[in-house]
């Protein structure tokens, strides 16, 4: 790092015209980036550098930069997210690197998320996922009083745990099986640990099985991959929740 604070870094990007088009890695100078910038700012600079160059400028998913809506999917150096534990990209800072470093960057890897553009891939699938099931159904009216049905903190605390998983996909892309059981165990669990979700506790589990397999992942066999680059830190045993539930739903 020089003295104020600024590295230089070398990156081989994934770009792909599109899903019918053939990708490749490309490889892009970033000078004199500041530490304190985010992954995502660095690639700002990348890009408006390309555009003033008459290049195109790297794809890429973004929105709150805050580390809450997930849309920053990015694989950094093999790492769903990159390296820094329990961190999103766009909260990923370049002070995690070192200067004169190589940084392989590239998409979302899964049947069930096609890759659009560079590094932007169609998520969708997770959202049928939710579509299937992972809501409660019951019309509600106005919010009620937060203390109109008494649940036990234990259990509320786990439920919320739970809902704290933001749908970014991390855990398809890092297990070696695409497995989305993570993100179904959290939406399973979340709503079966709730009174307000026991109701439809059965049904949502089945169909939320079901459509996993329609959408294409795969099985999961406790590789504990999908844990380890959780931005949230989901632990896995909202997989063993999940496992319960639809194995209760079978003899129901």
């Amino acid at each position: 790092m020089s003295a104020d604070g600024t590295i230089d870094v070398t990156l081989r990007i994934w770009r792909q015209k599109g899903p019918e088009h053939p990708g490749s890695f490309e490889t892009y100078e970033a000078k004199n980036v500041s530490v304190d910038q985010s992954f995502l700012e660095m690639l700002d600079e990348v890009n408006e550098g390309l555009a003033l160059s008459g290049h195109e400028p790297v794809a890429f998913d973004h929105d709150c930069r805050e580390g809450i809506c997930g849309m920053c999917s990015q694989v950094i150096n093999g790492e769903p997210h990159g390296p820094q534990l329990k961190t999103t990209v766009c909260q990923l800072h370049m002070r995690h690197f070192r200067d004169g470093d190589t940084i392989v960057v590239e998409p979302w890897r899964a049947r069930a998320f096609p890759i659009l553009k560079d590094l932007m891939v169609d998520r969708r699938s997770l959202d049928r996922l939710i579509q299937s099931g992972g809501y409660i159904s019951a019309h509600t009216g106005g919010a009620p009083d937060g203390n109109a049905i008494p649940v036990p903190k234990e259990q509320a605390g786990k439920a919320m745990d739970a809902a704290e998983c933001i749908a970014c996909g991390a855990c398809v892309a890092a297990c070696p099986n695409r497995s989305a059981m993570l993100f179904v165990g959290a939406k399973v669990s979340h709503l079966a640990l709730l009174p307000q979700g026991r109701v439809e506790a059965v049904a949502r589990v089945k169909a939320m099985t079901n459509a996993m397999a329609r959408e294409g992942f795969g099985n999961c066999s406790n590789h504990y991959e999908c844990e380890a680059v959780c931005p949230k830190g989901i632990p896995v045993k909202f997989i063993a929740k999940h496992n319960r539930e639809y194995l209760k739903a079978m003899f129901h």
